[in-house]
C-alpha cells in the first residue's frame, strides 16, 4: 500500500509536470523528452551525436561495449573537449559474464601534494585561482582506464578504436551550440591560458558551424595508437604534461614518477535494496553510491502508510528534497578515498540506520535549518569534521550494452568546464585537485576526511549506476553534473523503477535539488503549484537551471532495449 501510493502520487506529478512543459514554450526545449529509441541488439547513449554514432559503428563492427566506450570516449574528447577527455578520469561500472565489478580511474595527488597546497597565508586560494593553477592537476586515469577495459573485454584491435577520433580531430567537425555556447561563456577565464589559442584562436571565441580542427590532439591520438598507452603516462608526451603543470603561476608538483605510477583499481560494487531491487554503483572515492541508495531507501521508508489525498501530488518531491538533505549531510562528513579513510559504506546503508534517518522526515513539513551527520554503526569516519566542498560539472555520461549484454556505465571528468585551463598534446588537463577539502580541518582543529594527501584520490559525485530485477540487469544509468549528479540519477531510478515510465520520460523529468544548503532549487518548468505547496511546506525555494546529462538505457524482461537522452543537452541514444 505505501509503494503504491507513492506510485499514484508520483504518476499524477509526472503528468502534470509534463502537462505545463508542454503549455510553456520558454522551458519545453529544456525538458520534453527527446525520442525513446529501442533495439534488440545493442545501443548506445552518449553525449553528443557523433560520439555515440562512432559507438553504434564500432558495435556494428562487432566490437564489444568496451571497444565502444573507448572510442566513444575519444571522441567526445575531439567534440566535447570541455567535459572530459585523455588529460581527466573516470568511474565505470562493468556488467559482464563474471558479474559487475567497478574501475576506479580517478586522479591521484601527486606525491609532493602538501594538506595546506591550497591555502595562503592560513586563509583558502580562491577557487578560481586555484582551479588555475599547476596544484589543482592529478594524475590523469582515463588512458589507463580504457587499457583496462580493452584488455579485459576488447574484440577488436586498440589502434583501430582511435581511428575515429584522429579523422574528426584532423579534418575538423562543425562547432555545436553547446561546445560553442560554453567557449562564449567561459572566455573570460580561457583567456590568457593554454587553452586560448586552441578556443580562443586570434582572440576571438569559436563559434558555432566554424570548423575546429584539433591537429595536436591528433597526433597525440596516433602515438598512443601506434604505441600503446604506456605512450601517454612516458614519454614525450609525458614530458609536455608535467612541462605544463609545472609553469607559473602556482605551478604544482606532478613528476614523472606520479605519471609512471599510477594505475586503476577494480574494487567491489556497492549495492543496495530498493522496492525489492537491487541498486548498485560507485562507492569511495565517489560518494556517488551511497547518496543515490540513501536518497531512495530514505523516501521507500518515509512514505506514509495513508497519505493525505489533497498532498499526493506534492509528496514525491517533498520526501525526495528532504531525504536528499540528510543524505547529503552524511556524504559531507563521511565520504573521501577509503584507501586513505575508513569510510562507514555498511553502516551508511545499515537497514537499521536508515530507518531512524527516516524516522526524521516530517511528510507534512520541511525540516528547518541544515540536517547533521547521523551516527551510523561501523563509525569508523565519526570523528571527521563535515565538508562542503564543491565539485563543479566539467563531466560527461555514456551508457552502452552490447549483443552479447557486456553494459557499461561510465562517467568520466576533467571536473570543471575546461579544467585546469592548461593543456598539453592537445588536450585540457583537469583540476579534479580542488575536489580535496582546501583546509585540512575545521575550526575546531577536527580532521576533514576529504583533506589532501600524496596519492589520494578526491572524493566525487559522479555515479555511474546499474539496477536489477532479481539477478537481470533492467537499467545502465549516470549522469554528469557536478555535486548534484546523486540526485539526478536517484530522480531517474525513481522514474523507472518505482513509476514506470520510459527512460526517454525519465531523463525529461524537471529537477529537484535539496544538498542540505538550506534551499530547495527547483528548475524552470517545474509545476508552479507544486512549487507553491513546498513553499507552504516550509521548504525554501528558488529556480535555477540545472543542467544534467542523463543517458539511460532499460533492458525489458524480454531482451528489448530502450534508450533516453537528456535533452538539456545534446545526446542521442542509438541502437540496431
Amino acid at each position: 500500500m505505501r509503494i503504491l501510493s507513492f506510485v499514484i502520487a508520483s504518476t499524477l506529478l509526472v503528468s502534470g509536470a509534463m502537462a505545463q512543459t508542454q503549455a510553456d514554450p520558454e522551458v519545453a526545449s529544456r525538458v520534453v523528452p527527446k525520442p525513446l529509441v529501442s533495439a534488440t541488439s545493442h545501443m548506445i547513449v552518449a553525449a553528443h551525436p557523433l560520439a555515440a554514432q562512432t559507438g553504434d559503428e564500432i558495435l556494428a563492427q562487432g566490437g564489444s561495449a568496451a571497444d565502444a566506450a573507448i572510442a566513444t570516449l575519444l571522441v567526445l574528447n575531439v567534440v566535447e573537449p570541455q567535459s572530459s577527455g585523455i588529460g581527466g578520469g573516470a568511474f565505470a561500472l562493468v556488467h559482464g559474464p563474471g558479474g559487475l565489478t567497478t574501475w576506479d580511474a580517478r586522479e591521484t595527488a601527486p606525491a609532493g601534494a602538501t594538506p595546506d597546497m591550497f591555502m595562503d597565508g592560513g586563509e583558502t586560494l580562491p577557487f578560481l585561482e586555484a582551479v588555475a593553477s599547476g596544484r589543482s592537476v592529478g594524475v590523469p586515469g582515463l588512458v589507463r582506464l580504457m587499457e583496462a577495459l580493452h584488455d579485459r573485454h576488447g574484440k577488436l584491435p586498440w589502434a583501430d578504436l582511435f581511428r575515429p577520433a584522429i579523422t574528426l580531430a584532423a579534418d575538423g567537425f562543425e562547432v555545436s551550440p553547446r561546445l560553442a555556447s560554453s567557449i562564449e561563456r567561459f572566455a573570460g577565464r580561457l583567456t590568457g591560458t593554454d587553452a586560448a589559442h586552441t578556443f580562443l584562436p586570434g582572440g576571438t571565441a569559436l563559434s558555432e558551424g566554424d570548423l575546429f580542427r584539433q591537429p595536436e590532439l591528433a597526433e597525440t591520438y596516433r602515438r598512443i595508437a601506434d604505441k600503446g598507452p604506456d605512450a601517454f603516462y612516458q614519454g614525450p608526451i609525458a614530458e609536455a604534461i608535467i612541462t605544463t603543470v609545472t609553469a607559473d603561476p602556482r605551478p604544482g608538483s606532478l613528476s614523472a614518477a606520479d605519471l609512471s605510477g599510477y594505475g586503476v583499481t577494480e574494487r567491489a560494487p556497492v549495492c543496495a535494496p530498493y522496492s525489492g531491487n537491487r541498486v548498485c554503483g560507485m562507492g569511495p572515492p565517489s560518494s556517488g553510491a551511497t547518496t543515490v541508495s540513501q536518497i531512495l531507501g530514505l523516501i521507500e521508508r518515509s512514505i506514509p502508510a495513508q497519505p493525505a489525498a489533497e498532498g499526493l501530488a506534492v509528496l514525491p518531491w517533498h520526501l525526495f528534497a528532504e531525504a536528499s538533505r540528510l543524505a547529503y549531510a552524511d556524504r559531507a562528513k563521511y565520504l573521501a578515498d577509503s584507501d586513505f579513510v575508513k569510510v562507514p559504506v555498511e553502516g551508511l546503508l545499515d537497514n537499521t540506520y536508515l530507518g531512524s534517518r527516516a524516522a526524521l522526515i516530517d511528510p507534512a513539513k520541511a525540516a528547518s535549518g541544515k540536517a547533521e551527520a547521523g551516527d551510523p554503526p561501523w563509525k569508523e569516519g565519526r570523528y571527521y569534521a563535515p565538508d562542503n566542498s564543491e565539485d563543479l560539472p566539467g563531466t560527461t555520461h555514456l551508457s552502452v550494452i552490447d549483443k552479447d549484454g557486456l553494459a557499461i556505465s561510465l562517467t568520466a571528468s576533467i571536473e570543471t568546464a575546461f579544467g585546469s585551463g592548461r593543456m598539453a598534446g592537445g588536450f585540457l588537463l583537469n583540476n579534479q585537485l580542488t575536489d580535496f577539502s582546501f583546509r585540512p580541518t575545521n575550526a575546531e582543529g577536527e580532521p576533514i576526511a576529504n583533506a589532501v594527501a600524496p596519492g589520494k584520490r578526491p572524493r566525487s559525485s559522479m555515479a555511474p549506476t546499474m539496477a536489477y530485477v532479481g539477478d537481470r540487469l533492467a537499467v545502465i544509468t549516470g549522469s554528469p553534473g557536478g555535486s548534484r549528479i546523486p540526485e539526478y540519477v536517484a530522480q531517474s531510478l525513481l522514474g523507472v523503477m518505482s513509476i514506470g515510465v520510459d527512460p526517454a520520460e525519465a531523463v525529461a523529468w524537471p529537477h529537484i535539488s535539496q544538498r542540505n544548503r538550506g534551499t530547495l532549487v527547483l528548475e524552470p518548468g517545474f509545476p508552479k503549484p507544486i512549487a507553491e505547496t513546498l513553499g507552504r511546506m516550509g521548504h525554501a525555494t528558488e529556480r535555477k537551471d540545472m543542467t544534467s546529462g542523463l543517458h539511460m538505457i532499460t533492458i525489458g524482461g524480454n531482451g528489448t532495449l530502450y534508450g533516453g537522452a537528456d535533452p538539456r543537452r545534446e545526446g542521442v541514444a542509438i541502437g540496431r
